[in-house]
């Protein structure tokens, strides 16, 4: 039995790690000593350079060795000189005595280099072996035997240290005739080698399936019965099985009965090793009977056959076959999700008989599988107080935990005939996954690795939601397929171009994986963008792209296909959406040159009676553009909504928090104002009926918004309001308050740890900026029920954020402040700059907060003319700039503002609103290095409205005004202070001072 430190070990090395580390020494260089009239044969008549390197090819094994021939045994120095070899091939028909006397030669030069003997006739290779030279073939032409005798001397180099760091298993072949180990070799490298491409096939990505082949079991040679004696002694743990001959060497002499000894020994020791007597003489069938271990008779002309189906039955190579007592097959797996599948179908009797057996244990050896077989071989129904069904969930337990932990952190190929739903990230067709989907695969990565993690918060699953990655081969076959090519430079209206997608055809090959997906899968789903260069490190084209959200629910697989294969269209559709072109333009790239991925996530939260939302949804930034009070910019910034994140993400009321000071309040002049700015809607799924779904003034298909006191009121609200009691004009921390009015301030979370959510936000950020290289932006969720019980945090996004290092250095006086039109201490950027002429502005006086759409239209027109006219602008106007919710701000998107060059945010009286940091248009402002300037309502910031007012008009518009100068306005911003002034343009004719 393998020590339980050793599995343990196993385990700690996170999964496929350890294969890294193996098969370290590798046979490179071979000297192939022949005549020339040999050499003539294998290159011309057997091409046998070409056919080794076919051979490894066609194995996906590494590089072949490269060979070097020589003529003559006196020029082996010389060529070890020139090049060091790592095995010497002697083809032969030197007599014995010149064998010995070449290897005495050859070890003077390289002290214990391998040596094997290739022969055209058979020979007694006893004496050959007593003279330390390896091995001795017979060569018949077949250039798999050739990659045979490196892969056993690669083994027998390897074998100490493989065994030693991960128990890789090993097959003892006891025969000391040259023509049998010949013909046995082959059969039993290449049953190997195609297990392990059988293992290979069932998903993991291609840097694994390299690694699972070096894991493959080893193959050890004995030619005496004392040599296999000590291979089983040394490796007996390890020992996968032993095929042995009947008549060979022991004590120094032929002794015609060693094989049926050796084997009988190794039965008293070991009962479940698999035992296989070959011979040629068929009374022996009788001792193998007695032993008891399967026979092949060396003269059947199925010889090869038969041993191939012992390896494959007996070895737990090829497929689990499930066997009554009466030997007949009834089931069979291939894979192990299909094991794990099948052992819930077979009888008790037939599941116990092969656990006795050790058949599970065997099999997984031979799929490299150690930890799991190490778990199985020594269970027995006394373990479970012999109930055969607890024996049976424990075997199932364990291979879905492995079938789960091997894949954690890797992008697994989607295959049809064994797709586990249970995979973490899944990738469908070639190409890149796109630039979300890459941030998803490395966050995956990060917390498989950040056990650290685990451990402290130990009551709460941190998970990342199962992922189905569309590459771009499929955005690319759907655009040849229905020859939409041009929609990358026709300019077309937004709901034209998803008209035109929705009419379009999706791929065959991607139509079946979609279904095959669908079948078993019956969560809501999340439809994402993942273009190339979306949350890419510079210029990310972050929320430009289209999401939809579905319930996924519909009994009939039909309608749920059509309408995922709907959402694929719209988020392909939204490539060629307005905004996105803007922003390439802005940012000088060919809208022809992105390509979009599609991601398709499970959607995390609970039932709620007939609506599905998390408890918590939100944004954390490990940098923090407007701190205030004792924040600092490193300590971050967190902006959290109860129900699904699109309230964060649109810039909706949400409530701000710095993760390393969760007790400072949102500032707000006074109760009032806080009130009127805590989040009063949130967003879930409607579950129910499609036709009986509740009407609501904001609605995406299933996604709709509803009004916090229409809750309900057992769900998350009831732990996460806070009450407001009107009499007594207080706040109360928990929202059961008798004649309090619910409101979101998250009091049990922030102040009392219900959830302990700042801390774990630090340690999440700080995991992330590391790994990441700089400032990184977290997307979030979180479930719990009301004790804070049944925990968990699900990352749903990492991208990273635009980093005020290496900024310029940038002065402002106290003059410049003094004769500035706007002065602000919360300003984002950094610039010292003369190249805007053009303010467009709001004016107080001209606001009306319930004329917020007409106001967007009016800016909308206008950047139009700017962009053709090639200026850019200051915008100026109050509340908050790009929000979703019209009665916060002004609603542009990026698209309706795309020439801008520097954004103030100013307030009224009515309208006193945070910045949204955490919003998709935020993120697109900062990545382009557009500066955001915010007037508080400090005495120190101000922006004069009258000199604006009083300036000519270049444009008036129902509530916009355009003032166009002669001469720049001059912008400086300290991105490191948060310093901004914006100083007048020089009066006409004067000159323009040099910055």
């Amino acid at each position: 039995m393998v020590h339980s430190e050793f599995c343990h070990r196993i385990t700690a090395e996170n999964k496929f790690q350890v294969y890294h580390d193996l098969m370290r020494e590798k046979v490179k260089h071979i000297i192939l000593v022949s005549s020339p009239y040999d050499a003539w044969v294998m290159e011309e008549d057997c091409n046998l350079s070409e056919r080794l390197a076919n051979e490894y090819r066609g194995l996906n094994l590494s590089s072949p060795p490269r060979l070097t021939w020589i003529s003559s045994p006196e020029d082996i120095p010389s060529a070890l000189e020139k090049r060091p070899a790592d095995m010497v091939i002697l083809m032969s028909g030197l007599a014995e005595r010149e064998l010995i006397d070449l290897k005495q030669r050859i070890d003077q030069f390289v002290p214990d280099l391998p040596v094997v003997v290739l022969t055209h006739r058979e020979v007694d290779s006893s004496q050959l072996k007593r003279k330390n030279l390896d091995h001795c073939f017979l060569w018949t032409g077949d250039a798999e035997l050739l990659l045979a005798i490196v892969k056993l001397t690669e083994d027998k180099i390897n074998i100490d240290a493989d065994t030693r760091e991960a128990g890789i298993r090993n097959i003892i072949l006891v025969e000391d005739s040259p023509s049998y180990i010949s013909s046995f070799l082959p059969i039993l490298y290449r049953a190997l080698v195609q297990q392990a491409q059988a293992v290979i096939q069932e998903g993991l990505n291609q840097e694994h399936r390299l690694l699972v082949m070096r894991a493959r079991p080893k193959i050890l040679v004995a030619e005496t019965y004392e040599e296999a004696m000590e291979y089983f002694r040394q490796y007996e743990q390890y020992v996968l099985g032993v095929i042995s001959d009947v008549r060979y060497p022991r004590n120094g002499k032929i002794d015609p009965s060693a094989g049926v000894a050796l084997l009988s020994e190794i039965k008293k020791e070991s009962k479940d090793i698999p035992l296989l007597l070959a011979s040629s003489e068929s009374v022996n069938k009788w001792y193998a009977k007695e032993i008891p271990c399967e026979f092949i008779d060396k003269n059947s002309p199925l010889l090869l056959a038969e041993l191939h189906r012992f390896v494959s039955e007996h070895l737990g190579f090829g497929d689990f076959v499930f066997r009554n007592k009466a030997g007949v097959e009834i089931d069979r797996a291939h894979t192990m999700y299909q094991l794990k599948e099948k052992l819930n179908q077979v009888p008790d009797d037939v599941f116990l008989a092969h656990c006795l057996n050790n058949d599970f244990s065997r099999w997984f050896f031979a799929r490299t599988e150690t930890e799991l077989a190490c778990l199985m071989r020594p269970l027995t129904p006394e373990d479970f107080d012999n109930s055969v069904e607890a024996m049976r969930a424990f075997v199932i337990e364990q291979l879905h935990n492995r079938l789960h932990q091997r894949q954690r952190g890797i992008v697994v190929s989607f295959k049809e005939n064994d797709f586990d739903p249970q995979t973490d990230f899944l990738k469908i067709g070639e190409g890149s996954i796109g630039g979300k989907a890459r941030s998803l695969a490395f966050m995956f990565r990060l917390i498989e690795k950040s056990n650290g993690l685990s451990k402290k918060y130990h009551n709460i699953d941190i998970i990342t939601p199962k992922v189905l990655s569309i590459a771009t081969e499929g955005f690319d076959s759907f655009l040849r397929l229905n020859d939409l090519g041009y929609l990358a430079d026709e300019d077309f209206k937004d709901d034209e171009v998803v008209e035109i997608c929705l009419k379009a055809k999706l791929p065959e090959w991607l139509k079946s994986k979609l279904r095959i997906y669908l079948e078993k899968v019956k969560k809501p789903l999340a439809i994402r963008s993942s273009s190339l260069l979306e949350d890419a490190q510079y210029q990310a084209y972050a929320g430009l792209y289209s999401t939809v959200m579905l319930t996924n629910t519909n009994p009939d697989i039909e309608v749920r296909y059509a309408e995922l294969a709907a959402a694929i269209k719209k988020v392909y559709a939204s490539t060629f959406f307005q905004s996105p072109k803007s922003f390439s333009r802005r940012v000088k790239l060919r809208t022809d040159e992105e390509k979009m991925g599609v991601i398709i996530q499970e959607i995390i939260g609970r039932h709620y009676d007939e609506y599905f939302y998390p408890a918590i949804s939100g944004v954390a930034q490990s940098k923090n553009f407007y701190p205030f009070g004792r924040m600092k910019t490193d300590d971050g910034i967190a902006s959290i909504a109860m129900g699904l994140g699109k309230t964060v993400m649109d810039g909706g009321q949400v409530l701000r928090f710095c993760p390393k000071c969760p007790h400072v309040q949102p500032q707000a002049a006074n109760l009032q104002e806080l009130l009127k700015n805590s989040q009063s809607t949130f967003y879930s799924l409607y579950m129910g009926d499609p036709n009986l779904a509740p009407k609501a003034k904001e609605q995406h298909g299933a996604l709709i918004q509803r009004r916090i006191h229409n809750a309900e009121p057992t769900g998350p609200i009831s732990f996460l309001a806070s009450s407001y009691l009107p009499q007594e004009g207080v706040i109360r921390d928990t929202a059961s308050f008798p004649g309090g009015s619910k409101v979101l301030l998250f009091a049990q979370v922030l102040k009392h740890g219900l959830f302990p959510l700042p801390a774990l936000l630090n340690d999440l950020l700080a995991l992330a900026e590391e790994a990441m290289g700089g400032p990184v932006e977290l997307e979030f969720c979180v479930n719990m029920d009301m004790d804070g019980s049944n925990a968990e945090l699900a990352l749903l996004q990492l991208r990273p954020m635009s980093s005020l290092s290496a900024l310029s250095t940038v002065t402002i006086t106290k003059r410049e402040r003094a004769a500035a039109f706007c002065y602000s201490k919360h300003a984002l950027g950094n610039a010292e700059s003369q190249d805007v002429c053009d303010i467009i502005f709001i004016h107080p006086d001209d606001f009306d907060v319930t004329k917020t759409m007409a106001i967007k239209q009016e800016i909308q027109e206008r950047n139009k003319q700017m962009l053709r006219e090639e200026r850019k602008y200051i915008l100026v106007g109050p509340g908050r700039w790009g929000t979703s919710d019209r009665f916060l701000g002004i609603p542009v998107t990026w698209n309706d503002i795309s020439s801008v060059s520097a954004i103030i945010e100013t307030f009224t009286e009515n309208l006193r609103v945070e910045p949204s940091q955490g919003s998709h248009f935020f993120h697109c402002i900062t990545t382009l290095g557009i500066n955001y300037v915010m007037i508080t309502n400090s005495n120190e910031e101000f922006i004069h409205w009258e000199w604006l007012a009083n300036m000519p008009v270049h444009y008036k518009g129902d509530f916009i005004t355009h003032i166009q100068f002669e001469s720049p306005i001059t912008i400086k911003v300290d991105g490191r202070t948060a310093e901004c002034a914006m100083l007048r343009p020089a009066p006409q004719g004067a000159e323009v001072p040099i910055i």
